[in-house]
Formats: structure tokens, C-alpha cells, sequence
């Protein structure tokens, strides 16, 4: 019989990473749904801290640290890198003794969709995985405030228990194609879920703004780490810190969104699907755009 947490030969490898952190609800959430199943080893290599909306930055100069953790069931480590160092990291047989077969970036808190594709560590935790050639998915919960709860990041976990069989399935078989990878969102009620369904990547967006701040509304710690240009004019605080005209303070607040208006990502996930959409590495531009510069780059001085 496997055992939870022993390497079997029979059984295939999940490794999971995150851009929530290691500690994050929904990533436990996902690590226990699979390990319960008896059905996987699992791995995890994932940051040691939230790495939230950094997109697919990568660590180039600085040495990272794997630090072994304890997470019942798995082989787990904690690392002080991004979702994409971490997926590195974790297939390139210098942590892991073998490559895993799927690679699964989440659970998310929050929906990655539309545009906020580009913006994800999620997402990107799975788009190496792909650069690298291994099977991979990200998933995110469309987490609501005062709404969903910690125990929604399980049913979103069983919810994509098919998913993950199916990809396997495929995988073993040779079958699975290798020119994308799968980004899966569900829904807020995804204990009423309306089922999967195949989706496009739409334009849906945040739309955000900055206002300025003072170093009260900050914390007040910022300024007191700056370093200062001795030639520049001194600005002090009511706390009695400093701070230059040269370094202003400015935070980001939620001025709108833009939704799209045809059968997206985020638009199907709003009506109650789970989400699948295939994405790839490569940014074509739109057709129009295409004709526009045919026409103009041999006309360019």
C-alpha cells in the first residue's frame, strides 16, 4: 500500500509552488487534497514569504536559500526566490532527485485573469514550468472579503481533482500537448460551481491610480531607511523624521475596472465556471496592428 509522503515509483510527481507563500491557506489547502488522495507524491518548492504580482521575475544575481519545512505528506521547501525561481529550482534535479511530471502554481487568493495574467507569480510559477518543457496549470480562487472563507481553497482543490487526473492520464500516455499550459480559475460559490469550461484569455483589468502619502499613512518607516543627497532640501514630519523633496511617497488605489463584454475568462468565471484556458509564452499583436506597421515600417526614414 502507499504510504503518504514515501516516494513511490508507481505513482506520479506533483510539485506544487505559489507566488502567496509557503505558509499561504491555499496552497496547505491544495498540498493536503492531493496528498490525501493517495494518488501522488508531492513536492513543494515555494517563497518563503508572499511574492504576490511579480509577474516572472527571476533571481540573477544573488544566491537563493532552500530551507526544509514541514508540510505533513510532501517533501517541502521554502525558498527565498520567486514562483519562477522556485519552479526552476525545483525541476532542475538540484533539490528534487527527479523531475516531476505536473507542475501546479496555487491555489491563488484572488482570480488571475484577463490582462492580470501578465501581472501574476502565479501564473508565471507555471509559465516556467512550461519554458522548461514540463506539463503545467496555475489555479486561483476568485477569493471575495466578507464572503469566501479559508475552507473554499478545499472545495477548490477537490473541485480540480479531475483536472489534475486527466492531465496525468494524458501525460502517461504521450498524449498531452506541450506548446501551452492550462490556467484555471474558480468561481467565488465553487461549492455550486456550473462546471468547466474553455475559455480565452480576455482584457479585463484593474484599473488603478496613485495618490501621494505621507510617511504617517506608511508606517512612518521609509523614510528613516532613505539615504539622502546632502545637497537637497529637508522636508521633517510630525514624527521628526526626514524626508527629501527629491523622495515623494505614492500608493496605489483602485479608481474602476474594465470588464470585457464577450465570453472571457473573467466574464464565464463571474457566471459560476471553473475556468480553463490554455496561454503560451509568445504575444502576437493583434491582426489590425500587423497591417498597420506592414505598411509603415518601409515608409520609416
Amino acid at each position: 500500500m502507499d504510504v503518504p509522503g514515501v516516494i513511490s515509483v508507481d505513482r506520479p510527481t506533483v510539485m506544487i509552488t505559489n507566488d502567496d507563500g509557503i505558509d499561504a491557506p491555499g496552497m496547505q489547502s491544495l498540498v493536503r487534497v492531493l496528498v490525501s488522495s493517495g494518488r501522488y507524491n508531492v513536492q513543494v518548492c515555494a517563497p518563503d514569504s508572499e511574492k504576490s504580482a511579480v509577474s516572472h521575475c527571476i533571481t540573477l544575481r544573488q544566491p537563493l536559500v532552500a530551507r526544509r519545512v514541514h508540510i505533513e505528506g510532501a517533501i517541502a521547501f521554502a525558498v527565498s526566490g520567486t514562483p519562477a525561481d522556485c519552479t526552476s529550482l525545483g525541476i532542475s534535479k538540484s533539490l528534487f532527485p527527479s523531475v516531476a511530471d505536473l507542475v501546479i502554481s496555487g491555489i491563488n487568493m484572488g482570480n488571475n485573469c484577463g490582462y492580470h495574467i501578465i501581472y501574476s507569480g502565479t501564473v508565471a510559477g507555471a509559465r516556467e514550468a512550461f519554458f522548461i518543457g514540463v506539463p503545467s496549470i496555475s489555479i486561483s480562487y476568485d477569493w471575495v472579503g466578507g464572503i469566501s472563507s479559508v475552507q473554499d481553497f478545499t472545495l477548490a482543490a477537490e473541485a480540480c481533482l479531475p483536472i489534475i487526473g486527466s492531465i496525468l492520464s494524458e501525460i502517461k500516455k504521450s498524449s498531452y500537448p506541450r506548446k501551452c499550459f492550462l490556467n484555471i480559475d474558480l468561481p467565488t460559490d465553487v461549492a455550486n460551481h456550473k462546471g468547466y469550461k474553455l475559455t480565452k484569455q480576455g482584457r479585463s483589468i484593474i484599473q488603478m491610480a496613485w495618490r501621494p502619502v505621507n510617511s504617517d499613512m506608511h508606517g512612518g518607516k521609509m523614510l528613516s531607511t532613505m539615504t539622502m543627497d546632502t545637497d537637497s532640501v529637508m522636508l521633517t514630519e510630525a514624527d521628526g523624521s526626514t524626508m527629501s523633496q527629491e523622495h515623494l511617497l505614492f500608493k496605489r488605489e483602485v479608481r474602476g475596472a474594465q470588464v470585457d463584454d464577450d465570453a472571457t475568462d473573467h466574464r464565464s468565471l463571474k457566471e459560476g465556471f471553473i475556468t480553463v484556458t490554455p496561454l503560451g509564452a509568445l504575444s502576437p499583436a493583434n491582426v489590425e496592428c500587423e497591417s498597420f506597421f506592414k505598411d509603415w515600417l518601409p515608409n520609416v526614414a
